[in-house]
């Protein structure tokens, strides 16, 4: 499943949306050819790269006729004075110009969704009918091309799920068309009623009503904790330089079984534990009981120093084994050893795939053993048995012996 995520650290505003979208790959003569089904007149985009502390990414500059930009509408951080008047506009408007366009179906109701939903804000807030909300700073033309414009890039991108993380709010004061008002305003903390949002990360406000909006109409879920592979990721640029990065995140994901990091190649294995203490047997007797033990189907056998009862030294006899191998194994510690009883416990093995091969050394053959990580070779090793009967053959150490087998064949 391709999911695109939202990583508000930062906040979000329509122009950074726009601007992290075409940063992901939207093709922005697609965009411009969709922006003019509005049918409005006066406007251009610039999206130019920039950089913020250090990250780069896209910042999408809205250009009206009159000489005014979207800088203005950057994350809510900007001050409006009267001649933003000039640029109301009633929902009702707004709501006949997007469904009268010729937009995408796709595009036409998200965009529609994202301005209904911060007309009912301001209805509520300002305890107004929704038909009779007249925007101030959203209902301006570099606005519309700004929220129209990230519902045109999210229906081309077309992800199968829409993600959010935690939303930064900011802090501090606005200046907007209603006076001077704490961060968050009413209208954004309306929009962000039941999404995870966090205040006081930076004095500026960092998320408008047109961000606020643009998650709460878009995002299919709020997460702060997942399983997914990562794509890519890009940035929309805000205008203010701060001390942090003022960007907007969004990522490509994908999720999904499938999405997980693959499982390290290991082998696990339930299998059984035989114990018992020992203290009455010859280090030839000890010595044959190991041979057997492994004839029955051992995987390992170790002899461990103890001290048993009467301050009597002893060994614990360990054989770890398959559960097949059980009976066998019973049998020949009851045979071959002095034990009139044993511990069994189940455990896990945990181990590295292995590989066992002959290789050719002159006139001779070793086996070598190799193990893998991920299905690369981690080590190989030679075994013990063929370093020393070709150490003893030609008079040889035994790493004399095994330089010789690596020489001779050169991949080991």
């Amino acid at each position: 499943m391709k999911t695109l995520h939202f990583d508000c650290f930062a906040g979000i505003s329509g122009d950074m949306t726009l601007g992290a979208l075409v940063d992901l790959g939207v093709d922005t003569r697609l965009l411009y050819r969709e922006l003019d089904k509005l049918n409005l007149g006066g406007w251009s985009i610039d999206f130019v790269k920039e950089e913020r502390c250090g990250i780069t990414g896209t910042r999408a500059i809205v250009n009206v006729e009159d000489g005014v930009s979207s800088a203005r509408h950057d994350c809510g951080r900007h001050e409006h004075n009267a001649e933003d008047h000039a640029h109301c506009r009633a929902w009702r408007d707004i709501r006949a110009l997007i469904e009268g366009s010729a937009l995408s179906a796709g595009a036409r109701e998200r965009a529609a969704a994202i301005f209904s939903l911060v007309a009912e804000a301001e209805a509520e807030v300002h305890g107004v009918p929704v038909d009779e909300v007249t925007f101030h700073e959203v209902g301006a033309l570099d606005s519309i091309i700004d929220i129209a414009g990230s519902a045109v890039c999210l229906d081309m991108l077309k992800p199968d799920r829409i993600t959010s993380g935690v939303v930064e709010l900011g802090g501090g004061v606005v200046r907007c068309a209603h006076g001077l008002l704490n961060v968050p305003a009413p209208a954004t903390m309306k929009l962000c009623e039941g999404l995870p949002v966090r205040t006081g990360g930076f004095d500026k406000e960092m998320t408008t009503p047109t961000g606020a909006a643009i998650l709460a109409a878009s995002v299919d879920e709020f997460v702060t904790k997942s399983v997914f592979k990562h794509i890519k990721t890009a940035y929309g640029v805000g205008a203010r330089k701060l001390d942090r990065p003022n960007v907007l995140a969004v990522s490509w994901r994908e999720e999904g079984p499938d999405a997980a990091p693959p499982s390290p190649v290991w082998i696990q294995q339930e299998l059984t534990v035989i114990e018992t203490n020992i203290d009455d047997m010859t280090g030839e007797a000890l010595g044959f009981l190991m041979d057997r033990l492994f004839e029955a189907g051992a995987l390992d056998v170790t002899f461990t120093s103890c001290v048993m009862k009467k301050s009597r030294p002893g060994l614990v006899v360990s054989v770890l084994c398959p559960n097949e191998s059980l009976i066998p194994l019973r049998r020949v510690i009851f045979e071959k050893s002095s034990a009139i009883g044993f511990r069994e416990t189940a455990v896990r093995r945990v181990s590295l795939p292995r590989e066992q091969r002959r290789i050719r050394c002159g006139a001779d053959e070793a086996e070598v053993k190799t193990v893998f990580i991920d299905e690369k070779r981690r080590r190989s090793k030679i075994e013990y048995r063929d370093r020393e009967r070709l150490a003893r053959e030609r008079d040889l150490s035994l790493d004399e012996a095994e330089e010789l087998i690596k020489r001779e064949y050169g991949d080991t």
